[in-house]
């Protein structure tokens, strides 16, 4: 079995770290965290900090890396990405009660919480997150560095462009396009194209800002 390195030992890097060994996907975790003096966060070790991953690799301390830095900085997740992605590779973790069609694909980087449903011909981009019972409809694309929070529904043929984020229970009607940098508010219904990035609440979604 493998071990799997973690860019960010807090909460969300802690869920994944749990996920990655209580389903069984590696053996070991281990952290790397810019910001914590600590040795150990919820019993794993942090080894190093970023500047430290590259050498920690070459070593053979870990074999895949995934980063577990939230929703709140989005930016932040999309160039440590950028910047490992060509030299080290990324993990995937998919867990066991996730529903995947055959045809849908899961990109590196990604992690897929229980209870997801991912349909027919869908596609999750490299370094997204899908937490607990997110459905994602048939021929639907969720892009790159995006965070879908708990059971948020999208439907069919939506294309959601990068470091997009899903607030809680959020609906997406079918045929929507999002541009890249919007967020919707908690139990948002999303039944038009949004073409401007920014904050989007109710029902239906209007701008805030």
């Amino acid at each position: 079995m493998k071990t799997l390195a973690i860019i960010g030992s807090g909460d969300l890097g802690q869920q994944i770290a749990h996920y990655a060994i209580s389903d069984g996907h590696y053996e070991k975790v281990v952290f790397f965290d810019d910001f914590s003096s600590e040795k150990f966060s919820a019993g794993y070790e942090i080894i190093g900090t970023s500047d430290e991953v590259e050498s920690s690799f070459e070593k053979r301390l870990f074999d895949e890396l995934l980063i577990g830095i939230g929703y709140n900085h989005l930016e932040a997740r999309k160039d440590i990405f950028e910047r490992f992605s060509k030299t080290i590779p990324f993990g995937t973790v998919i867990h066991s009660t996730v529903w995947k069609d055959p045809t849908a694909i899961v990109a590196k980087g990604c992690v897929i919480y229980p209870g997801c449903l991912i349909d027919a011909n869908s596609k999750i981009e490299a370094n997204t997150i899908l937490n607990v019972h997110c459905t994602i409809a048939h021929d639907t694309i969720i892009g790159k560095h995006c965070f879908l929070s708990p059971r948020v529904a999208v439907a069919g043929f939506v294309t959601i462009d990068e470091k997009c984020t899903i607030g809680i229970n959020a609906t997406v009607i079918d045929n929507i396009e999002m541009v890249s940098g919007t967020r919707i508010g908690a139990a948002g219904n999303v039944i038009k194209n949004i073409e401007k990035a920014g904050l989007y609440v109710g029902n239906p979604c209007k701008f805030v800002k």
